[in-house]
């Protein structure tokens, strides 16, 4: 057993040919390094090493994916079809925040192949996420009032809670605890059987949030609500008039702006000064004469177009970590096999399981909708 555990360190994580005679002695985030050893003597470790091997096809990909958000951030407003969708559907933006959720999730595969010490990687987990929900909070929070202002500070009455940067830290801590606890590392990976065993519990886990996402959205009862916006039509000078406007729900299961179960608990737990006040839903045919583009209010606009609503709010964050998971389990093929046919293949077998499934999702939630006549598309 010992020397198949053995034989099994000496393999290359990265599928370059470098000999048969090679042992990883460090590993840190996305990078590997590796000492070649001498034929006569295979556990010296004190031969010249190598420069630390990158996996460059990840660091290609999250080059990319910064290049698409520039991309969309810059020219979405010219050309609303590469901005974020309205509501329902996809667009070319709505790639971004999921494509560095799935970099986050390789990366922790490749950084927690071993774990020597749960407690102190568990202490490194936690110190990186609060560093990274903080800087989130500072940017994205309010403290910075603008690019055309020279004024900073934070009204806490109306700090921004959540974010972008807020929320890759949750799916990093829920990726990266379980990718310490909940994965046995003892087990030699050396079948698909022993690829189950190994990470089978990590994958209740991540089923396990999913269904909590989907109970909570279909099963919870959103009641009727209201919110204060100002009355920008107003003629005074000096102030906006506050105007209380109110939102008919009282459903179950309603995936619509006004009555959906995201924006519920985000108004409940983090308040609607709190949330986001711009939303995305705001390019809607219902609020925008212009749409998929801003614009100004139709005649007949509903009084939910100038409500709050966060896009990366508590829910939801809970669900896109999820595709930290998704990029966990990718990198852990990384990690266990090196021919790239091989990983390729394993690859294309899951993406298309996981395409099979949202599509057998979309259908049944179609059909929901259109039964409980929630949906408009």
């Amino acid at each position: 057993m010992s020397s198949e555990v053995e034989e099994e360190e000496r393999r290359p994580l990265i599928g370059h040919d470098l000999g048969s005679s090679i042992l990883i002695v460090h590993q840190n985030e996305d990078t590997i390094s590796i000492c070649p050893l001498p034929q006569s003597n295979p556990t010296d470790t004190s031969s010249l090493s190598l420069p630390n091997q990158r996996l460059s096809s990840l660091d290609v990909f999250r080059g990319l994916t910064v290049a698409l958000m520039i991309l969309v951030d810059n020219v979405g407003r010219a050309f609303p079809s590469l901005n974020h969708s309205p509501w329902f559907g996809v667009t070319l933006a709505d790639f971004v925040m999921p494509f560095f959720l799935f970099v986050v999730g390789v990366s922790i595969g490749l950084v927690f192949k071993k774990v020597s010490s749960k407690p102190n990687a568990t202490k490194k987990v936690i110190s990186r996420t609060l560093k990274l929900f903080l800087l989130g909070l500072l940017l994205q929070g309010g403290y910075f009032h603008g690019h055309g202002k020279l004024t900073y500070g934070v009204d806490l009455s109306k700090i921004r809670w959540l974010g972008v940067l807020q929320r890759i830290s949750i799916g990093y801590f829920f990726a990266s605890i379980s990718e310490i606890w909940l994965v046995n590392h003892n087990i030699l990976v050396d079948s698909p059987a022993g690829f189950v065993r190994k990470y089978s519990i990590q994958w209740m886990f991540s089923i396990l949030l999913c269904s909590v996402y989907l109970c909570l959205l279909y099963g919870l009862y959103v009641p009727n609500w209201k919110f204060k916006h100002s009355n920008l039509l107003s003629s005074s000078d000096s102030s906006h008039l506050s105007i209380i406007q109110n939102v008919h729900c009282e459903v179950r299961g309603s995936l619509e702006p006004p009555c959906n179960v995201v924006g519920f608990i985000d108004r409940l737990i983090l308040g609607e000064d709190h949330m986001y006040q711009r939303p995305v839903y705001i390019r809607t045919k219902e609020c925008s004469v212009n749409s998929p583009d801003y614009g100004p209010l139709p005649p007949d606009s509903p009084g939910w177009c100038l409500a709050p609503f966060d896009p990366e709010g508590i829910l939801s964050s809970l669900m896109a970590a999820i595709t930290c998971f998704m990029g966990l389990q990718y990198g852990h093929i990384i990690v266990h096999l090196q021919g790239h046919k091989q990983r390729v293949l394993l690859w294309s077998v899951f993406s298309f399981s996981l395409l099979l499934i949202g599509y057998i999702l979309e259908i049944l939630v179609f059909q929901e909708c259109l039964y409980q006549k929630h949906c408009t598309h």
